[in-house]
């Protein structure tokens, strides 16, 4: 320490949380009293930006996996509470015609229902604190200290989570059995909807989405999860019925084939049935797919972040006439690709030629920025690992400057704005031409400011080189300090292995909960599929009593799955594109890009799925005697 050192303290604590708490409450408040300055306060949700950004991604997609589970569990839950009432239409109308009261059969169907809801989410809850024991394996060495007992918090909301589930879209459809007349029952009609059942109906949707909401844990993640399946719904029902009308008119039924022709008129028959079938396997898939792509391309991110060539050495203060010769000596140790840019120190004194001070911005962090010295640099070559978001990087532009979107946001800076600088002494001025967005954990080298031309004559520039040392030279470090002795050299391998190792525990939690949710939702794909097996029943058995081969009806069934999967799975694939996107740019923030090819694949995939759902669900209808299916839907 000597006169002009440039010196910063830490101050490390740790302890119990109530302690720390007060801590952060004592020194959040002396840091925001007046005249305080270049004081911060860090925790692990606020330090390294790499290994903060990796852990709220996977954090969110984690949430995200948990909202798609619950969606895909009110779809289960809806076809199986269809099921269960069309099983007890007989049962309903026998109650009702001996006397039973709507009021009766509803309060005591409620109490049914709550029972079983609440015996299903206390099983839930007991499974998932199981399952909780699985992901703290996962991520061991993460947190080296004991976890916490798990709170009352997970278990609440479990557990309204499944009441909400079974009440808002089990309910219904078994309360619309008791306040049907007793004859329409018998002829297996439940009638339209009415205004007590649409009540519960629209309170219970409004409770699941304020659940998910809070399940979320993140405002716009939630609102676009729950907002997009919200339109996914009325962009499935629309579709699908105009893709069944138009089936209708399209297919010739004096030149198609025979089983083409009764798969057609057997969905076209009942357009409300198959709007139904289509869109709860659409609301299956959509989650499905959205899931894979997500996943793919977050996992995909987070690599990236740190592939293998990563830069894992950062040597700053190289002199420009050392330049030559310290690049010829990277060379000639093996290393031929490194970024090489000017580094400029230059403190900001105004904005559209007026002074600007600490005191002309309200954030602290607005006013740390405008007391130091940024790190500017010069390039006619744009960053390729930094990507221009607002106006255009223009090669040689005498006067330009391009500037990192996040500074510009947190001083309120735009496109068009002249800045003035320091820069030991000289003046250097710049109009905003072009804002970029910058990762600040890519492990390469950044800038706030750059200059995008070739020289700044008259300023003082050392120079910073990124890297990754050659593994087989241990001598290297030592032998370059020793060649250019001013150079500072530092030395990122152990961070850069430590937030690898983060990124694989991280990702194994991720794949785990991933293929959790995967087989759920095929569980649901094929309920979704086996929830006709009644009416297929009923309509086989008559159709091999008018003279039907096997053969045939095997053909139709085919057909008819083959043709409502491809539907469901093309629809899925382009809202999942569309939320994705969303979710992407608005939620998890990294640039995604889906594949054309997502809408074939997920067509291809929804085919082949209901194909194998209805092949395992319904491979016994051809093979049940027709007596037998005629006598049980006459019952």
């Amino acid at each position: 320490m000597q006169p002009a050192s440039r010196l910063t303290y830490r101050l490390a604590v740790a302890g119990n949380e109530p302690a720390v708490k007060r801590f952060v409450q004592w020194a959040q408040a002396q840091i925001e009293q007046p005249g305080v300055r270049g004081v911060r306060l860090e925790s692990l949700e606020g330090g390294q930006p790499a290994m903060q950004q990796t852990l709220e991604r996977a954090e969110k997609f984690l949430n995200l996996v948990a909202l798609l589970a619950a969606l895909l569990s009110a779809v289960a839950v809806a076809i199986a509470a269809r099921g269960f009432a069309q099983r007890h239409l007989d049962d309903c109308a026998m109650l009702r015609v001996l006397g039973l009261s709507q009021g009766t059969m509803a309060r005591a169907y409620t109490f049914e229902f709550v029972l079983v809801g609440l015996a299903a989410s206390v099983l839930g809850v007991a499974l998932g604190f199981a399952l909780h024991h699985v992901f703290v394996l996962l991520l061991a060495g993460l947190v080296e200290s004991a976890l916490p007992a798990a709170s009352i918090w997970p278990v609440l909301l479990g557990l309204g989570m499944g009441l909400t589930l079974m009440l808002a879209f089990g309910l219904p459809p078994v309360l619309q059995l008791a306040q049907v007349p007793p004859l329409r029952v018998i002829r297996r009609d439940v009638g339209q909807l009415k205004p007590a059942t649409l009540a519960v109906l629209g309170l219970g949707v409004a409770g699941f989405a304020a659940l998910l909401l809070a399940a979320s844990r993140d405002l716009m993640l939630g609102l676009i999860a729950v907002g997009g399946f919200a339109a996914a719904v009325a962009v499935f029902a629309l579709a699908s019925y105009g893709a069944v009308r138009l089936l209708r008119r399209s297919v010739n039924e004096t030149t198609a084939p025979r089983a083409l022709v009764l798969a057609t008129r057997q969905l076209s028959a009942r357009p409300a049935y198959a709007v139904v079938q289509i869109s709860s396997l659409a609301v299956g898939l959509l989650a499905l797919v959205l899931l894979v792509l997500l996943r793919t391309d977050l996992i995909a991110s987070w690599r990236n972040a740190t592939p293998p060539d990563a830069p894992n050495r950062f040597v700053i203060n190289v002199q420009p006439e050392q330049g030559e010769p310290f690049q010829q000596a990277l060379r000639q140790a093996g290393v031929q690709r490194f970024d090489w840019y000017p580094m400029i120190r230059g403190r900001l004194v105004s904005v559209n030629g007026q002074p600007v001070a600490p005191e002309s911005y309200a954030t602290d962090r607005a006013q740390r920025l405008v007391e130091r010295e940024f790190n500017l640099s010069n390039t006619t070559k744009r960053p390729p690992h930094n990507e221009v978001t607002q106006g255009r990087w223009t090669e040689d532009e005498a006067g330009g400057l391009s500037v990192e979107e996040g500074l510009a946001e947190e001083l309120g800076l735009k496109l068009g704005d002249q800045l003035g600088f320091d820069v030991a002494g000289q003046p250097v001025q710049g109009r905003i031409t072009s804002l970029r967005k910058v990762d600040w954990g890519s492990m390469r080298v950044n800038f706030f400011v750059i200059f995008p031309v070739a020289d700044l004559p008259d300023v003082p520039v050392t120079y910073i080189s990124a890297f990754q040392a050659p593994q087989a030279n241990a001598k290297f470090d030592n032998a370059l300090v020793r060649q250019f002795p001013n150079i500072t050299n530092v030395d990122m391998s152990q961070t850069i292995a430590q937030v690898q190792r983060v990124l694989g525990q991280v990702i194994q939690a991720v794949e785990f909960l991933f293929a959790f949710a995967l087989a759920a939702g095929l569980i649901v794909l094929l309920a979704t599929i086996t929830a006709t097996r009644g009416e297929r029943e009923r309509e086989f058995a008559v159709l091999r009593a008018v003279g039907a081969g096997s053969q045939l009806l095997r053909n139709v069934q085919r057909i008819e799955l083959l043709g409502v999967g491809l539907l469901a799975g093309f629809l899925a694939s382009l809202v999942a594109m569309a939320v994705g996107w969303a979710l992407a740019k608005y939620a998890f923030q990294f640039s995604w890009q889906p594949s054309p090819l997502v809408p074939l694949a997920g067509s291809v995939a929804g085919g082949l799925l209901a194909l194998m759902a209805g092949w395992w669900g319904l491979r016994s209808i051809l093979k049940t005697p027709v007596v037998e299916t005629l006598r049980r839907a006459t019952v």
